[in-house]
């Protein structure tokens, strides 16, 4: 059954805050630049205030959580290892001298205080974040999240949301690093038209920034978007992140929460398209595009059942039921939404020379992969727009996903990296992506080959496709691919070696570290 949990909400794109009524169907509600965070639906349901056999996880605030599993920034840090990354005088690595710029629209008015909340609880033995919001063309926040609209204050409020996560978990990462909120008003967030501002704002920092900065881009449009002009738009906006590149700057882009799923614009409403695609600046050759997946650490997904909901309704134990214990990871896909993540081939972007794997055709997304599972969140305290996000009048711990979360801690690895180079008086790394497929990517060492993987004993009753496959008979506890669930537009599968759904894998921080440091 589909989540009655999110329609007032109803995008599969812009699930920017988990709505709480409804049917959720496949017609979204923007084919705009919009927020990729997704959180975990505020109900009694999951919020339920006790603890039962059914909790998943106790909020920092102690709050438990039925059937939704989270994480704390140990816990993360922990399961990819950051937490053993050193440099190569032995000392911690925490990203000390390194710069992150976040980029999103309108930016939260109560970033800073947020971001202190967050270290007080998990990182207070550290100094005070180094952190900055920057409006370079002017403060477009708002007072309250009312009104209606793909821009003013209800967007406000959603990409309040996107700005918080992508902050405090790029800070989890690399907590000694400056973090910059680049906050940008866009003129407007259906169709292209935001991109001017959020690109002239991005040329900027490059400009203000030192060499070796990392941005992260948690946004996105599907390609058709453009229309037909789309490699003469594109092309003013990759010039910016070819002046990045030129710097030896880096730029991660969220692969996107929709599978092979993509909106089109259509005047004032929008549908969709019956093949797959992707999302841009991802597919940009000028970008590392960052896929998803579920981490299963501590506890194992065990449905028996395919239908999340019961007919009432409420959530169905047979399906969210998990077993403690085991360490896994798989592509990200929950049916329960559906989301998943964002990868395919570009339909403007012809295939890069440095691209070695993948499917033919163009350029290939996503590059590499990181969590980016709702149930198997992280931990974020919000306190914008709070009747928006938290349903109360005060601030509020809740527990965030999507690739929006992926691209800012990729982010926060990669300056971990350019801090053991600036140690080992080297150069920063400089472009990601021909690394990767010139060897880096394969190493068993530095990345963890996400694979096919198979959970509980469900019924195999979608008989599912897969681009260069074929059908494939699966349930819901089979996590091969990124078609999202009983939707018929064709999936990418995930497989051994790179893929089109988690790129080269996920990162093990410390060996891939120490490569990377190595490197001339």
């Amino acid at each position: 059954m589909r989540s009655p949990l999110l329609a007032a909400k109803a995008s599969v794109a812009l699930l920017a805050t988990g709505a709480i009524a409804g049917v959720l169907t496949i017609a979204p509600a923007a084919s705009g630049v919009i927020p990729l965070a997704t959180a975990v639906p505020r109900t009694a349901a999951v919020f339920t205030g006790h603890k039962d056999a059914a909790t998943a996880c106790v909020l920092p605030d102690g709050t438990p959580i039925d059937y939704f599993h989270c994480y704390t920034p140990a816990q993360i840090r922990s399961a990819y290892g950051v937490d053993q990354v050193v440099d190569t005088g032995g000392a911690a690595n925490l990203g000390q001298g390194q710069t992150i710029v976040l980029v999103d629209a309108y930016g939260s008015p109560t970033a800073a205080n947020d971001l202190g909340v967050f270290h007080d609880k998990f990182f207070g033995n550290l100094p005070a974040p180094d952190f900055e919001q920057k409006f370079p063309q002017g403060n477009p926040q708002y007072k309250s999240a009312s009104g209606n609209g793909q821009s003013g204050p209800s967007a406000a409020a959603g990409w309040s949301g996107e700005a918080t996560l992508d902050i405090e978990w790029a800070y989890a990462i690399a907590p000694l690093a400056h973090i910059v909120l680049l906050a940008v008003p866009p003129a407007e967030t259906e169709g292209v038209q935001g991109l001017p501002n959020l690109f002239k704002a991005i040329s900027g920092e490059i400009d203000a920034e030192p060499a070796g900065t990392m941005f992260s881009m948690s946004f996105g449009i599907t390609e058709q978007t453009f229309g037909g002009a789309a490699a003469a738009q594109t092309a003013k906006f990759d010039a910016v992140f070819k002046k990045g590149l030129a710097k030896q700057d880096n730029f991660f882009a969220s692969s996107g929460d929709d599978g092979s799923f993509g909106v089109s614009k259509q005047k004032k409403d929008t549908g969709s398209y019956s093949y797959p695609t992707v999302g841009w600046p991802a597919s940009s050759p000028y970008v590392v595009s960052v896929g998803g997946t579920q981490l299963q650490h501590g506890w194992t997904w065990n449905p028996t059942s395919n239908d999340a909901f019961t007919a009432s309704g409420d959530l169905n134990p047979a399906y969210w039921q998990s077993t403690p214990g085991g360490s896994s990871e798989a592509v990200w896909n929950e049916s329960w939404a559906p989301i998943a993540t964002g990868g395919g081939v570009s339909a403007i972007y012809a295939k890069p020379s440095w691209q070695t794997a993948g499917p033919s055709g163009g350029r290939v997304v996503p590059d590499t992969a990181w969590n980016a599972a709702v149930n198997g969140g992280v931990d974020v305290y919000i306190s914008a727009y709070p009747e928006y996000n938290c349903y109360q009048a005060t601030g509020c711990w809740t527990i965030y996903g999507g690739t929006s979360a992926s691209s800012p801690q990729t982010a926060g690895l990669f300056a971990l990296v350019n801090h053991a180079r600036q140690v080992a008086q080297k150069s920063p790394i400089g472009f990601l992506d021909p690394l990767l497929y010139s060897g880096l990517g394969s190493d068993a060492s530095a990345y963890t080959d996400i694979v096919p993987m198979h959970y509980g004993s469900a019924p195999k009753s979608f008989a599912g496709t897969d681009v260069g496959v074929g059908t494939v008979q699966k349930s819901v506890g089979d996590l091969v691919d990124n078609q999202l669930w009983q939707v018929p537009v064709a999936g990418f599968p995930t497989t051994t070696g790179y893929d089109a759904t988690t790129g080269w894998g996920t990162p093990k921080a410390p060996g891939l570290v120490a490569a990377m440091t190595a490197l001339p």
